[in-house]
């Protein structure tokens, strides 16, 4: 498993900088109500996912270890839906704007617990936990529910830190994101290029035992 601990965490970089639900709903915090809103926003958030990972290890992750044809369908099936996630960014770029409005304030507990509703949703990070992450898990070491717990936790490591450096820079940079569609544009046809690149990979990738 070890072997495969770097290239899981590269991957894993790759789709979490990426801007997907729960970066624009940090990123759409630091804008309407700042820093703090945003930090306490991706700590939910993280708790969230990290929801998504306990369901996986315990549920998925142990049908996986038994049934190979599953792991499969569910790899076929998530590399369609990344593609069709990087397709619909690329084609609805030109909608991120409307993600930037202003929110209503809320309390400290309404921002972590609205950040863990979009974290424990989030379609993108459900889908890399429950079609990629299985493919560093390997059947021959330690059981697969404890290795993905692992995997789990560096997945959540690189989320809080990725996502509170969006909310910092939108927050320090408010005016340069929210009157700027051009660059938003931008933003979002590089993500769907970027997503689409890593469902063709998973679609062309074999399992690793």
């Amino acid at each position: 498993m070890s072997s495969n601990l770097f290239a899981f965490a590269l991957t894993a970089f790759i789709i979490i900088v990426i801007p997907g639900p729960s970066v624009m709903f940090v990123v759409s915090r630091a804008l309407a109500c700042g820093r703090r809103a945003a930090a306490l926003t991706v700590i939910g958030n993280t708790c969230g996912e990290y929801l998504q990972v306990i369901a996986v290890a315990f549920g998925i992750g142990l049908l996986v270890e038994r049934v190979v044809a599953l792991f499969t369908i569910l790899k076929a099936l998530g590399a369609a839906y990344l593609v069709y996630l990087g397709a619909r960014a690329i084609f609805e770029r030109k909608k991120l704007q409307s993600v930037l409005e202003a929110l209503p304030l809320k309390t400290s507990c309404g921002y972590f617990l609205q950040g863990f509703a979009v974290g424990a949703t989030n379609p993108k990070s459900m889908v890399f936990l429950v079609a990629i992450l299985p493919e560093f898990v390997s059947r021959s070491a330690v059981g697969v529910p404890e290795q993905i717990l692992l995997l789990g936790l560096v997945f959540s490591a690189i989320a809080l830190a990725s996502d509170n450096l969006w909310g910092v820079v939108a927050a320090t940079a408010r005016s340069w994101f929210a009157k700027s569609p051009k660059r938003l544009e931008m933003i979002g046809g590089l993500s769907g290029l970027a997503i689409i690149g890593i469902g063709l990979r998973l679609a062309l990738t074999g399992r690793k035992d």
